[in-house]
């Protein structure tokens, strides 16, 4: 049976085995990482210790930190969903405004989640960050996991090659290690934060690439 070229590259179908570990590991990271930190837990003093370990202020680590401002990566996720409808347009995708929808909803969806838990927690910030509390979880971090890894979750679909799609994957594991490196090495966030933050980013973007997943695609019977 011929396959046309979109159901060749599309994203592979998640298998409900893959779930648990997807979704599961990551929410039970979270839920511990957030105990400690609400409870003053044991787990704290060992992130201040690498937090001393880890920190020097340097201008590299302030412009890696820079690319977790919404500024930079929200417009990064604009372009990438602009293409994705341009291009589904083109090949006249059914309900081709679906993912383009999902990933800016997945987007909004991040200081809805991240500033009440900065309240709720109300941690202190790492020494050399101004008196102050709301640094759980890392709102920069959340935002570079969501929007660099929302932009790739819609670029994957259009590229054919296995060595392309690789290193478009590659490309947004870099740019959110980058922010995370520099948040801590920075100063602005404690280890912990930021391992928070990709946590909670795990499981939006294993949520976004599951409804991608099922989306129609062109010439198809409504299965991805």
């Amino acid at each position: 049976m011929p396959i046309s070229a979109h159901q060749e590259h599309a994203p592979p179908r998640a298998r409900p085995g893959a779930l648990v570990p997807l979704l599961g590991a990551p929410a039970l990271l979270f839920a511990l990482i957030t105990w400690q930190v609400v409870a003053d837990g044991p787990l704290l003093r060992l992130d201040e210790r690498l937090s001393r370990v880890l920190a020097g202020p340097d201008r590299f680590s302030e412009l890696l930190s820079d690319l977790g401002n919404v500024g930079v990566a929200v417009p990064v996720l604009a372009v990438a969903a602009g293409y994705a409808a341009v291009r589904a347009h083109r090949d006249g995708t059914g309900r081709r405004w679906l993912p383009v929808v999902a990933a800016a909803l997945l987007m909004a969806l991040v200081p809805a989640l991240v500033v009440p838990l900065k309240e709720l927690t109300d941690r202190p910030g790492p020494p050399l960050v101004p008196p102050g509390t709301g640094y759980y979880p890392s709102g920069h971090t959340a935002t570079a996991a969501v929007a660099y890894g929302g932009a790739t979750l819609l670029l994957l679909p259009g590229l054919r090659t296995a060595p392309a799609r690789r290193a478009l994957v590659a490309v947004c594991a870099v740019l959110v290690l980058g922010v995370s490196y520099g948040l801590v090495r920075r100063g602005y966030h404690w280890p912990l934060d930021v391992v928070a933050s990709w946590c909670l980013s795990a499981v939006l973007l294993t949520s976004l690439w599951l409804f991608l997943t099922r989306t129609p695609r062109p010439g198809g019977t409504g299965r991805p």
